[in-house]
């Protein structure tokens, strides 16, 4: 009888405190204590959950919708909400087991990184981590690590628990989070309780195709256009980073070097190519060719593939060609990047761009597809335009840009004028470490390999 009696005490007691406290006299709570029953009213924990770090120095992002609301119970790896940064679409999961207290901000205001997102109420645990940010911006504590087999190992109570209990070797296992933390997810797969590489879909995510251009209708006598009205928009997403990009790229000298190419043979090439690529379920489009010769003339000239770093002043030699590609989306101008160019054929760049351009349409850009772009072309020949004067993205040092393609007359091999197809290219450079000469240099091979596609083949790419 007694036990029951504790039972229905601590079952009202979390149920309901304030009218426990109101139906519980003194007395009875007096032997209540002396019966050893817990009365504090602290039965679960109180933890925030920061924004985690997204990478590439984002500070902020914007809000775009909650799949939570306070007072719903959540579990690990549930999806909470999705942040847009300045270049990409961010879901964020929740990196606990419990109900969300507060939620920190409304759809459509800035959140800043490393502050609170969310509050969560857990089950109250001593040995509960007390780090509160998401698993993808948590640094290790001394109490989340320990060394096994001469490897530390990152992980939380909880999962070495879980370890535990099925006898698993933590050393074996594989962690996702950052830093190597192994998470519960790691631990489940391992198990093979859920399948490789297992991520939750988006909850309210439609495979809707999206018009690249919305042309407006035409004017007629039945249609009455409304006056401007007078409003001030707040500047976010993409069309922020390109204000705070293109206000740093002032801090540049530019100077910009222009070259006409004779696309005549590469239109012949691509165009015996292109059968097979589609068989292949590749769209093989002329960038693919742009991105392989720039990084071949990139070899002999790396400066153009560095970076600057002003406050050493010093240049950055990069080792590898993460070509950044211009591309017009839903967001507006986003610039991914192809990474490791220099290993790759110019089918697989292909393949490459294909991907990028679809996610870049459906909105499904990551940070990562952003990260450590070393040089950037830009194909504007589609919307028109012959020659450009394109804005070097900081840190890097050099951009390319490719008008339209024109048939022009030229004069061929015996004096004859001859119908070709001409395409301008337009390179802008960061005057403080390139010269004119290098510039020159590099753009001249580059269109070498544009005009003689049969070069790719006897250099072996």
């Amino acid at each position: 009888m007694a036990q029951l009696f504790r039972n229905h005490c601590l079952n009202l007691l979390r149920k309901n405190p304030f009218v426990f406290a109101s139906k519980i006299n003194s007395n009875l709570t007096g032997n209540l204590i002396k019966r050893n029953i817990q009365t504090t009213l602290a039965l679960e924990k109180l933890v925030t959950f920061n924004l985690s770090d997204i990478g590439e120095g984002i500070h902020e992002v914007t809000v775009k919708e909650w799949f939570v609301e306070e007072g719903q119970v959540v579990n690990q790896f549930d999806n909470i909400c999705e942040v847009q940064s300045d270049k990409a679409s961010v879901t964020i999961t929740s990196r606990y087991d419990g109900k969300v207290n507060k939620l920190y901000y409304s759809i459509d205001d800035i959140a800043l990184v490393g502050k609170p997102l969310v509050d969560f109420e857990v089950e109250d645990d001593d040995k509960l981590s007390e780090e509160s940010d998401s698993e993808s911006s948590a640094y290790s504590s001394d109490s989340d690590s320990e060394v096994i087999k001469g490897r530390k190992i990152l992980t939380t109570p909880s999962v070495r628990k879980i370890a535990k209990d099925n006898n698993i070797d933590l050393a074996k296992v594989h962690g996702t989070g950052k830093h190597g933390r192994i998470l519960k997810g790691d631990l489940l797969e391992y198990l093979n309780l859920i399948p490789k590489g297992t991520q939750k879909p988006h909850p309210t995510l439609k495979e809707t195709p999206i018009d690249e251009f919305l042309i407006p209708p035409p004017l007629t006598h039945r249609t009455v256009a409304s006056p401007l009205e007078h409003k001030v928009v707040p500047l976010k997403g993409v069309p922020k980073v390109m204000f705070k990009s293109m206000t740093e790229a002032l801090k540049i000298p530019h100077f910009m070097y222009s070259e006409d190419i004779d696309m005549t043979k590469l239109i012949q090439v691509r165009n015996d190519c292109k059968h097979q690529a589609l068989a292949r379920g590749i769209k093989l489009s002329y960038m693919p060719f742009f991105i392989k010769a720039a990084s071949i003339s990139l070899h002999k000239y790396p400066i153009l593939n560095s970076s600057i770093d002003i406050e050493h002043e010093s240049i950055i030699y990069k080792p590898y060609h993460n070509i950044s590609v211009a591309m017009h989306t839903a967001m507006g101008l986003v610039v991914p990047n192809i990474k490791d160019v220099h290993h790759k054929s110019i089918m697989e760049i292909a393949q490459d761009l294909n991907k990028l351009h679809e996610k870049g349409l459906k909105g499904h850009l990551t940070p990562e597809d952003f990260s450590h772009g070393t040089f950037t072309l830009s194909n504007i020949g589609n919307f028109g335009g012959t020659v450009l004067t394109p804005v070097i993205m900081s840190p890097q040092v050099c951009i390319g840009a490719m008008g339209r393609i024109r048939t022009l007359p030229r004069f061929g091999p015996n004096g004859e004028v001859v119908k070709a197809s001409i395409m301008n290219v337009s390179f802008s450079g960061d005057h403080r470490v390139i010269d004119g000469v290098t510039m020159a240099s590099f753009v001249s091979l580059l269109v070498s390999y544009l005009e003689n596609p049969n070069l790719f083949m006897l250099d072996g790419h």
